[in-house]
């Protein structure tokens, strides 16, 4: 490990902080909206109940990065100084070692996330894998493609046909199962989405194969904030792709979240998935920046 560059400490903020942290945030609203979306949240409610805290390091009084700690670790540091990135990084590692590990992944723009990685590889436990390359992209004008009107807000009578597809998608991403059961934090989430009116399917009442009604396209707006509203959990029924499903479907989730949510819509996606760049970029996504997550 290469020497500290810095006798800087990083802090646990308060919600007096709250207002600066979002300031640091809204340099680079699409890199930071993971954390932003808590810190609104924790503006109008107080960061204990936003489900976590926020970490800041400062020079001379003035807060320059920050760091959402929760069932994610999300470090916001400005683009611009390299400097800046390793103090903080460093700042917010001995932080996080102090602490221990808590989250579930680190997320977030990739050079923070990536370095600060780099700082705690081997004082927390092994990582399961390590997603260095997700293109961050983003539209804020109308779709590239036609809309499929098929696609829609899921109504709460329909949590039991969109709750397995999100936990098929979520295994298939991920490579585990995260059903708790009924009541359990995901799917809670799920649920809350779904009333929120964040979540948006196709659903298929006629489909080949099947009895039910199943849902065949999926995607979800978990986290809005500056303005930036991110899209996650695009999934597409493995027996449906080939058809275009998530381009007419992502054009459709686009159009519906400009209008009334956020003027502009962001996802990352993995590198290596191809066929999803692609079609995000047919819809009219572009890339900004790079998203990386260390998964435990």
């Amino acid at each position: 490990m290469a020497p500290r560059t810095t006798t800087a400490r990083a802090r646990v903020l308060t919600d007096e902080d709250v207002p600066a942290a979002l300031a640091v945030c809204a340099q680079d609203p699409v890199a930071a909206v993971l954390a932003s979306h808590r810190l609104e949240h924790a503006a109008v409610a107080g960061l204990r109940r936003a489900g976590g805290e926020v970490w800041g390091y400062a020079e001379d009084g003035v807060l320059l990065a920050v760091c959402w700690a929760g069932a994610n670790l999300v470090p916001v540091v400005p683009e611009g100084d390299p400097a800046l990135l390793r103090r903080a990084v460093e700042a917010f590692a001995d932080l996080a070692r102090d602490r221990g590990r808590r989250c579930s992944s680190v997320v977030g723009a990739a050079r923070p996330v990536l370095d600060l990685w780099a700082l705690l590889r081997g004082a927390w436990p092994v990582e399961r894998e390590v997603r260095a390359h997700q293109p961050s992209m983003v539209i804020d004008t109308a779709p590239s493609v036609p809309a499929d009107p098929r696609v829609r807000r899921s109504t709460p009578d329909e949590y039991d046909l969109v709750l397995p597809a999100c936990i098929r998608m979520f295994t298939e991403e991920v490579g585990y199962s995260p059903a708790s059961g009924p009541g359990g934090p995901y799917e809670a989430r799920v649920r809350t989405l779904v009333e929120q009116g964040r979540s948006f399917v196709l659903v298929d009442r006629a489909g080949t194969g099947w009895r039910r009604p199943r849902v065949v396209f999926k995607a979800e707006v978990p986290a809005v904030a500056l303005g930036v509203a991110q899209v996650q959990g695009v999934w597409v029924e493995p027996e449906r792709r080939g058809e275009r499903l998530s381009e007419g479907g992502m054009a459709a989730v686009v159009e519906a979240t400009r209008r009334e949510i956020a003027p502009t819509v962001s996802l990352y996606v993995n590198g290596y998935n191809t066929r999803a760049v692609r079609a995000y970029e047919a819809v009219g996504f572009r890339q900004v920046g790079e998203y990386a997550t260390v998964l435990f």
